[in-house]
């Protein structure tokens, strides 16, 4: 790829785009309300909040899977799970799917990976494929599309399996011995009585991780898309830096551990009555053992600290890229986005980790910074449109130069740029996310139950949350009276033709489902235009040869 390969396309009126290249940050388990800009008042994430200052913070910016898996292969594809069919973690994404990468190099980006995707190759198609190891096909097939400057999912409990890690190397360079510092320094801790304690077990979360913040995972990712952009010269680049981070273990690096008091958290959003008469699938995730773990008073309280001391650090961070980017002049030309996979339940609605669908897991901050000009009259604004992970990847093609007409029957998504450019909201009916909980130990507190049954889906309005669960009754909120999601009303007669309206529109989206993406205009251009069939020697119904003559011609059909 040459230096003009790179260039970036010209607008319809001639005017040069400046915009060259998309910085693609993703934080790992990151609830919507954990910044200081979102209304935190535990922490503060100074850097975000100017980030969110220079663009468009999206308060209603939801994911379309509930775990990191599914949620991410979103993201990566413009697609929901339906379409895609990657429902879980370690599920492969069908090598037939078109990715984030495939897009890019279709308008002369480099798609670039620095940290996590979770995305699992699907080798046996790769193989059946005769794909060549180490070929670029093969690394594109295996990498979500990517290519993996710096690939690390951030989860490496088993030392055989973690002995080359680069990360472990880097500690290693650094002093911090052993078969997989990873674990033994970076997400471990000294406790009170002066043992090493693992980071995986909760009661550690007080205590600062062994490894000092310069050498933690968040600054050694930084550090690594920090090279890269400096190393990048000419080519166009979609960065996609991908934190592990304040996903569990839930330790940092000393001075973070003891940022915020728990006297300064936000109380507990659960009521007692959630847990009388619940919900099949929610008693299900009730007595599972994360779940218990994190209805105890006190593992909010030690652990929730920890989580936002994490935010702060990537925050930090993050300042330092950001003024690499000043420094540089890429700021100038490159759209930033801040987004996450999904939230973390963090003990409301008595329940741990993610899985479900409550707006803590469901809803993920989104802010998204157009430097160019049409994006003056939005900067710094709060839009209340409700808008899709899906809705990136389509916005990185048509603010890259690429035509959207060329990728749209495989992106599921809507472009923010008219949004971002003040030029209308993006029409959406409401925002989809499922959840499929059959890969987890609380389903087999589901007796009978098929796995392909252990499933639900939101369609989630403005004012209505509906839940279609595959188990037990479907349920609905009201967010307008009940924001907190607190009180299910899906047997109240009184919104009976609310529930139904919500069960049409998404009985609707499921069938507007891209899942004919082969199917181009070529095609069907090739069969319904008058006169195609019978120019390709099929003459089906004529009678006579003037008839024959003239649907040739596309005079008769």
């Amino acid at each position: 790829m040459t230096p003009e390969d790179c260039r970036p396309p010209n607008d319809p009126q001639g005017d040069p785009i400046a915009l060259r290249n998309v910085l693609f940050i993703m934080c790992d388990q990151l609830r919507y309300d954990a910044l200081s800009c979102a209304g935190n008042i535990a922490i503060q994430t100074p850097h975000i909040d100017r980030l969110a200052e220079r663009g468009v913070r999206y308060d209603k910016a939801f994911v379309q899977g509930s775990v990191c898996g599914s949620s991410r292969m979103s993201y990566y594809t413009g697609r929901y799970v339906q379409t895609h069919g990657t429902r879980w973690n370690r599920v492969p994404l069908n090598v037939g799917q078109r990715t984030l990468g495939d897009h890019m190099r279709d308008i002369g980006v480099r798609p670039v990976l620095i940290g996590k995707t979770h995305m699992a190759a699907d080798h046996d198609n790769i193989e059946r494929l005769g794909m060549h190891p180490d070929s670029p096909e093969w690394i594109f097939a295996s990498q979500c599309g990517f290519e993996p400057e710096h690939r690390d999912d951030g989860l490496h409990p088993h030392a055989e399996r973690s002995r080359d890690l680069p990360y472990n190397a880097f500690l290693r360079s650094n002093g911090f011995d052993g078969d997989n510092p990873w674990h033994s320094a970076a997400n471990s801790v000294i406790d009170a009585n002066g043992n090493w304690t693992s980071g995986w077990l909760l009661r550690s979360a007080p205590f600062p991780a062994i490894v000092p913040d310069e050498l933690s995972e968040t600054a050694y990712m930084t550090n690594r898309a920090i090279d890269f952009i400096r190393s990048a010269g000419d080519d166009r680049w979609c960065v996609h830096l991908s934190y592990i981070k304040p996903h569990w273990p839930y330790v940092v690096s000393s001075p973070y551990h003891e940022l915020v008091d728990a006297s300064d958290l936000a109380a507990p959003n659960r009521a007692d009555h959630e847990r009388r008469a619940p919900h099949p699938v929610l008693d299900a995730f009730y007595q599972s053992r994360i779940s218990r773990a994190f209805a105890r008073d006190e593992a909010r309280s030690l652990v929730y600290p920890t989580y936002l001391g994490l935010v702060r650090q990537i925050d930090d961070h993050l300042g330092r890229l950001f003024a690499m980017l000043d420094e540089t002049g890429r700021s100038d030309d490159t759209m930033i986005v801040f987004c996450a996979d999904h939230g973390d339940y963090m003990g409301d609605h008595w329940l741990g980790e993610k899985d479900w669908l409550h707006e803590e897991v469901v809803r993920t901050p989104m802010i998204v910074v157009d430097p160019r000009p049409q994006a003056d009259a939005t900067r710094g604004s709060v839009s209340n449109d409700l808008v899709e992970a899906i809705d990136l990847l389509p916005t990185f093609v048509e603010a890259l130069g690429g035509n959207l007409g060329d990728h749209d029957r495989w992106l599921e998504g809507h472009s923010l740029q008219p949004s971002l450019h003040a030029l209308g909201s993006t029409a959406r009916d409401g925002a989809v996310c499922e959840s499929d909980f059959s890969f987890l130990e609380m389903s087999n507190r589901l007796a009978d139950v098929d796995p392909r049954h252990m499933r639900a889906t939101m369609f989630r309005t403005d004012q209505y949350k509906y839940i279609l669960s595959e188990i037990g009754p479907n349920l609905l909120y009201d967010l307008t009276d009940d924001p907190h999601e607190l009180h299910d009303r899906g047997n109240d007669p009184a919104l009976a033709a609310v529930r139904a309206e919500l069960h049409d529109g998404l009985f609707h989206w499921w069938r507007r489902r891209r899942t004919d993406a082969l199917i181009t205009a070529d095609h069907r251009a090739a069969a319904n235009t008058p006169g195609a069939t019978a120019a390709q020697g099929i003459p089906i119904g004529f009678w006579t040869e003037a008839e024959l003559t003239a649907g040739i011609a596309g005079d008769l059909y």
